[in-house]
């Protein structure tokens, strides 16, 4: 569940401002206005859910729990280790608190400030790989929403400060959410979630056939203590909405920021410390020299057949540029994406792959019935060595939502994932069970069942 508009008509709200985003929820939101003429504004969402997992396996990788699966060491699994059943709990709660002014003659200024927790549990104990350096902010060190913005009703608007990208969040909400495929759609893939340093330029809402049409720019210098390996990041952003049809488009490009299948990750640089810019091998040669490039092509779309039924899909180009592994003893990080592990030099290499969503919603009364399928597709790569280019996944689900009124809902749901064959994960995934606790080195199948209420203020 992520906080977003019901009714999606020009993107986020834009003629309201992008703080609307809280405004409106699939169920009932009780927003708190306070301050001189109500220019403040509270609102955002708590969530518990439990899963009976039918498929997991407890501390099977030789490397630690949160080891990035580039490294070779990740590749492994303890000897005789077999998968079973386990309970998982998670809690998250995500405010927002935003703020806006009318300045007259059209123009509106606003702010919008915005972090999530949350934690999760296996059989009662706290989940190592959500231990976030002993606490429990989400992504440490990076906001949601910490920005100001300007827009006028015939000009647009220009927003400034931490931010999180349109291919996550719009992928989020309402395309995987909705469909119980929330972090398997968005948080897969070669982009980037989370900005620290962006610019973002939007055009009013333009007439284009018949329909409205929404252009929108993101820029971000990333980490600026990196200026030889010089981050940069490029998203361009569409939406055309007219009538029942919305058709959701971008183009990311992310240059030298921490190379990862994560679409969620932040983008900074290619690692945390500055430091490293400048850092000399013991050959003479630049540590990170070829740097890091990875983009990402999106479309995605939605139809309101009926009152009732509304079906979904999206298609997603992912392009790595590759890199060799590296170890910065700055940062204690590992560098890495699409190794051969067989060579001396641990070259890295490109790698390009698509991924599919599908998905349709049933509404009747309080109930919301859904059905949707994920599909991350094998990569095309000249690495000699099996990195998991030549794995896919397929996950479903199906669920059912019961609105209880006052901003609560009860959520259900149950998921089964394929893996194409047992090793290890598409590339497309960052780590070889993520999304559905099924490690791919285990079993190729599993499958699990999630109760939670979810209570939107």
């Amino acid at each position: 569940m992520h906080p977003n508009p019901k009714k999606f008509s020009g993107v986020l709200g834009w003629k309201a401002g992008a703080f609307a985003v809280t405004l409106a929820l699939p169920i009932a939101v009780h927003a708190l206005d306070f301050g001189p003429n109500g220019e403040f504004s509270l609102t955002g969402f708590a969530e518990i859910t439990a899963t009976m997992q039918g498929s997991y396996c407890d501390n099977c990788q030789v490397a630690g729990s949160a080891a990035s699966r580039q490294a070779r060491s990740s590749d492994f699994i303890i000897p005789g280790k077999q998968y079973g059943d386990a309970t998982m709990t998670n809690w998250q709660v995500q405010p927002y608190l935003g703020y806006k002014n009318d300045l007259g003659g059209g123009y509106k200024f606003n702010a919008l400030l915005s972090q999530r927790w949350r934690q999760g549990s296996v059989n009662g104990m706290v989940d190592g790989t959500e231990v976030r350096y002993g606490g429990t902010v989400d992504v440490p060190d990076n906001w949601y929403e910490k920005n100001v913005a300007l827009t006028h009703e015939d000009w647009g608007s220009v927003r400034i400060g931490s931010m999180t990208t349109r291919s996550w969040s719009v992928a989020d909400y309402p395309y995987g959410s909705n469909l119980g495929l929330s972090s398997a759609w968005s948080s897969s893939g070669a982009g980037y979630g989370m900005l620290g340093y962006a610019v973002r330029l939007g055009t009013p809402l333009l007439d284009v056939a018949g329909g409205d049409l929404f252009l929108e720019a993101t820029y971000d210098q990333g980490n600026t203590q990196f200026t030889r390996i010089k981050p940069q990041f490029f998203e361009l952003y569409a939406q055309y909405h007219n009538g029942d049809l919305v058709v959701d488009a971008m183009l990311q490009n992310g240059i030298n920021g921490a190379p990862s299948s994560w679409g969620h990750a932040p983008f900074q640089s290619i690692t945390r410390i500055g430091e490293d810019d400048n850092q000399i091998n013991p050959d003479g040669s630049y540590l990170f020299a070829s740097g890091n490039d990875q983009s990402i092509a999106m479309v995605m779309a939605r139809y309101q057949v009926t009152s009732q039924i509304e079906v979904s899909g999206g298609i997603r180009y992912n392009y790595w540029s590759g890199a060799a592994l590296t170890w910065s003893e700055n940062a204690q990080t590992t560098v890495a994406f699409n190794v051969d592990f067989k060579t001396p030099a641990y070259l890295g290499y490109s790698a390009s792959s698509y991924d599919l969503l599908l998905g349709a919603r049933y509404r009747t009364g309080p109930w919301t019935l859904y059905s949707g399928m994920v599909y991350l597709g094998t990569a095309s790569t000249s690495n000699p060595s099996q990195r998991g280019q030549g794995n896919s996944a397929v996950i479903n689900t199906f669920g059912a939502n019961y609105n209880l009124g006052g901003g609560y809902m009860l959520e259900s749901s149950f998921g089964l994932v394929h893996y194409a064959y047992k090793g290890l994960a598409p590339l497309s995934m960052p780590g070889h069970a993520a999304f559905t606790n099924v490690d791919s080195r285990i079993t190729q199948d599993g499958r699990w069942l999630t109760l939670g209420m979810v209570y939107a203020f």
